[in-house]
């Protein structure tokens, strides 16, 4: 005899409705009640970045607040994800990941080494151009470098292809508009923390706990925390490495800002066991 399909009833159909409509209101209010400038206001990010406007810095007056604030409207998700604590967290890692891409800190520095993150918005005497000339996708335009830019030192012509794409500029013909705009400057690191780029996931996912290791990353010894990060941002010439010197620096802009914000770092600081993607 066949099974006779029990169809649910108008009301349960409604009931169904109704709770999803306020789950989302809920989150939506959550985002609203406790957006990126709520959990870092002004006075903070500005102790978190006690030295960025000193004239030794090339990149004085350019990381402004107002930008970084304005930038993270573009990626609702980013720092709206989880816990206060996890979006603290999160809020911190990004920070301290591009502090060490745009360090002016060393050893001795005033207010110690993690006090001068966003003190470069490019690099200074790169070894190339950055144009790798086998992606025809994201073809280099004549006479462009590729080098690295902004707070998260956007670098490659795939990536400021896709970037440029995603944001609404022309990444190839125009890279330097990364480090002639604080807010694009802000978006495409942005951008690069929050999109998946296979096999390698966000650095969001990773950072907010949605990221779920697969055979391959157990298989390189990849865990999920800080680590992995930094090994999705520059795990080919830093992970891997018994007491890497730019780990160390990572990790200590990622203490020094979780301490600031009132939160844990979290386990798997390192990625010098991990093989990179």
């Amino acid at each position: 005899m066949a099974a006779v399909l029990s169809l649910p009833s108008s009301s349960s159909v409604f009931f169904l409705f109704l709770t999803t409509i306020f789950l989302l209101s809920i989150s939506s209010w959550e985002v609203e009640a406790h957006p990126v400038s709520a959990l870092i206001n002004e006075k903070l990010y500005n102790n978190l970045f006690l030295h960025k406007d000193d004239t030794a810095c090339p990149a004085n007056n350019f990381y402004t607040y107002s930008s970084f604030i304005r930038a993270t409207k573009y990626f609702p998700r980013f720092g709206t994800t989880g816990s206060l604590a996890t979006r603290r967290r999160e809020i911190a890692a990004f920070l301290a990941q591009i502090s060490h891409e745009t360090t002016g800190g060393w050893a001795t520095a005033p207010d110690g080494p993690y006090s001068w993150g966003l003190c470069f918005k490019e690099e200074v005497n790169p070894g190339s151009n950055y144009c790798d000339d086998t992606n025809k996708e994201w073809p280099c335009y004549p006479g462009k470098s590729y080098k690295g830019r902004g707070p998260i030192q956007l670098s490659w012509n795939y990536n400021y292809g896709q970037a440029g794409k995603a944001l609404g500029f022309d990444g190839l013909k125009n890279p330097e508009v990364v480090a002639n705009s604080s807010l694009i400057a802000f978006k495409t690191a942005l951008w690069f923390w929050m999109t998946e780029q296979k096999p390698k996931p966000s650095c969001h996912d990773v950072m907010v706990g949605r990221y779920v290791l697969t055979q391959a990353d157990i298989a390189a010894n990849r865990t999920a925390g800080f680590g992995m990060v930094t090994n999705i941002i520059n795990g080919g010439l830093e992970c891997g490495i018994g007491n890497d010197a730019r780990v160390n620096d990572r990790i200590g802009y990622f203490k020094r800002y979780a301490s600031l914000f009132g939160v844990q770092t979290g386990p798997n600081l390192d990625c010098e066991n991990q093989k990179s993607f």
